[in-house]
């Protein structure tokens, strides 16, 4: 079976020369490349060939079809006529857009933040301490005794002991020191970092040491086994108990409003003495009572003191010389008050609907 492909695509380039405009050249394509149209006709033919004309057959026929596609798309080139759009560049301007997905700080994050850009307005530098920590700076270089219940393994996540005698272990790229026979736990608070800071650097000096802490408590709307906190020190020669209130006043109208009022009350700290903690008047309820304050017109926020001479000795400071005073605040409660967030939980389930908030 033999095709005058020469006749049909004379044919073909002398109704698409001729026609006019859009309707003409759709109707062309239709009548030669439709389903119905000229080329599928004989397509439609090539299984009655024998086996060795199919080839030939169907080759001059996809020619034939190309060359159609190619004069169609010339004269809507000459016309003006916009080509069909594919489906990869369309877009359907009657389509609603879509919002950019943007980025933002955790609420943690965003509190942290904050609070360390108090701390370094009034001079004090940001230090890091590691997560894995000694029980010597965890416990012992801080005044807290062997007995302690803090000590306990239902207080604290103990690791493992570093067995080589001379191994300097480390924990990411922090330095956890010459150890023998050394235990290893997850810090349960960020006061070790005071040790590391102290002997890091010569007094006078003022560090908040930002960090994320651990601690093996049961999971309830305000406990969780990690959270975050913020411990503060400043060492001098004759710094006072006067200055940590100026530095902590300073601080609570910064954060919480100017109209803040603050309270110590006499506490116990193994780390600093005397020790005091700290509340500030509600700025919920501007000090009338709600349940945030529990009616008191009062919220406790943080712990402080003078740091114990233990502890300055533990850092390498000669206490006939300096004096220093301590805080810590965990930043999780501060961003519950802020925020107005009831359960800690919802901090760390990744929920976009309650993170989108902040």
């Amino acid at each position: 079976m033999s095709v005058d492909y020469s006749y049909i695509a004379a044919e073909a380039k002398s109704q698409i020369e001729a026609a006019s405009d859009k309707a003409a050249i759709e109707g062309l394509r239709i009548k030669y490349l439709g389903r119905k149209g000229v080329l599928q006709d004989h397509m439609a033919k090539i299984p009655e060939l024998a086996p060795e004309e199919r080839r030939a057959y169907g080759s001059g026929l996809n020619d034939l079809k190309n060359n159609i596609s190619a004069w169609l798309a010339e004269k809507e080139a000459a016309l003006g006529v916009a080509a069909p759009p594919s489906a990869a560049g369309y877009v359907d301007v009657t389509l609603p857009g879509k919002k950019p997905v943007l980025g933002r700080l955790h609420p943690l994050t965003q509190v942290e933040g904050q609070i360390c850009d108090i701390f370094c307005r009034l001079g004090f530098k940001v230090f890091k301490g590691p997560e894995v920590e000694t029980e010597h700076n965890n416990f012992v270089a801080l005044n807290i005794p062997l007995e302690h219940p803090s000590r306990d393994a239902f207080d604290t996540f103990y690791i493992k002991k570093c067995q080589v005698s001379g191994v300097r272990c480390q924990e990411k790229a922090h330095d956890i020191g010459n150890m023998t026979q050394e235990t290893l736990l997850l810090r349960s608070h960020t006061s070790p970092a005071q040790i590391r800071a102290m002997k890091a650097a010569e007094p006078p000096m003022a560090v908040i040491m930002p960090g994320r802490v651990y601690r093996p408590d049961a999971v309830d709307a305000s406990h969780s086994f990690m959270f975050h906190q913020v411990e503060g020190i400043a060492v001098d020669a004759q710094i006072r108990f006067s200055d940590l209130k100026g530095v902590l006043i300073a601080f609570a109208r910064e954060m919480f409003g100017k109209d803040t009022k603050l309270r110590f009350r006499p506490s116990f700290f193994p780390f600093t003495e005397p020790s005091a903690e700290v509340d500030i008047s509600c700025f919920l309820c501007k000090a009338k009572g709600c349940p945030a304050c529990k009616k008191s017109g009062w919220i406790e926020i943080l712990g402080c003191g003078m740091m114990h001479p233990h502890v300055l000795r533990s850092g390498g400071y000669d206490t006939k010389k300096w004096r220093g005073f301590a805080f810590g605040m965990g930043v999780e409660r501060i961003a519950m008050l802020k925020f107005g967030v009831n359960d800690i939980r919802l901090f760390f389930e990744n929920d976009m609907r309650f993170l989108e908030q902040f």
